[in-house]
């Protein structure tokens, strides 16, 4: 890419072909590194959108294995083929998107730094962060990595589209029915933080029981605000800088605060 083509790299970080590109390394050490970690009939280390997921495959009687990153780069691929894009691009490329993924990412954390500054001069207790400390840094490091690709897979590479032809579907005018997806998609974001144990399943009542936790918690306020917030945020990379760089800020802020700071969103 060069320095006179600034329309062609944005264009190109948004091409399915190079979010797959992008993405491929960072899933594979994710699920390299969960093989490697879990021990034979030991916890796994899998939780979020990578457990939730698998949940529902091992439900229809599907064991997943592979087949959950499979399906994410095959989602990929189906999208390159179908939208007839070139299956070439520029290697620079993909340190710009690092580059963008590490920028949005400190934004987002500056973003966290304000809001808790808000809830303070609100007289509002403070978001507390759970403990993980009893993981190895090398585990911390590979499942806040995943959290950050399944989380966007699940909520903004389906979720996002899936919302927004609904809305479109009862003749919402566009403007509003992207609002209204962000909206919506990031207040489930932020709530299915606060879900019970994956295997406790993922009906009604469990998500009526998270409901109910964070509205009479008061500690819990500032987590759900931040993490509605972080949706839109997370949504507003997707619809404008694409899925692969929105994934790489996710993960870069997971990685950050979950393995640096001891922290998740």
């Amino acid at each position: 890419m060069s320095n006179d083509q600034p329309a062609e790299y944005w264009r190109e970080t948004r091409r399915p072909f190079c979010n797959l590109i992008f993405l491929m390394p960072l899933l594979l050490v994710y699920e390299i590194g969960v093989e490697l970690a879990c021990q034979p009939g030991g916890p796994s280390i899998r939780n979020g959108a990578d457990a939730w997921m698998r949940l529902w495959l091992y439900q229809v009687g599907i064991e997943s294995g592979w087949l959950l990153p499979s399906l994410l780069l095959g989602t990929l691929l189906a999208w390159h083929f179908s939208s007839r894009q070139p299956s070439r691009m520029a290697w620079d490329t993909l340190g710009g998107m690092a580059a963008e993924s590490l920028l949005y990412a400190f934004l987002l954390i500056m973003l966290g730094q304000l809001i808790d500054y808000m809830f303070r001069q609100a007289a509002m207790v403070r978001f507390q962060v759970a403990d993980a400390t009893y993981h190895s840094f090398l585990i911390r490091l590979v499942t806040f990595m995943g959290a950050g690709i399944y989380e966007e897979f699940l909520f903004r590479l389906c979720l996002l589209p899936i919302s927004y032809a609904a809305f479109r579907a009862i003749m919402v005018p566009k403007r509003w029915a992207i609002a209204g997806t962000v909206v919506i998609t990031s207040i489930v974001f932020s709530l299915a933080h606060y879900l019970g144990p994956v295997s406790d399943g993922l009906g009604l009542e469990l998500v009526a029981n998270a409901v109910a936790r964070v509205q009479s918690s008061r500690e819990l306020w500032f987590g759900f605000a931040f993490r509605t917030i972080a949706g839109m945020f997370f949504a507003a990379l997707y619809f404008f800088r694409g899925f692969g760089i929105t994934v790489g800020a996710h993960a870069a802020y997971d990685v950050f605060v979950g393995v640096i700071l001891v922290s998740e969103i």
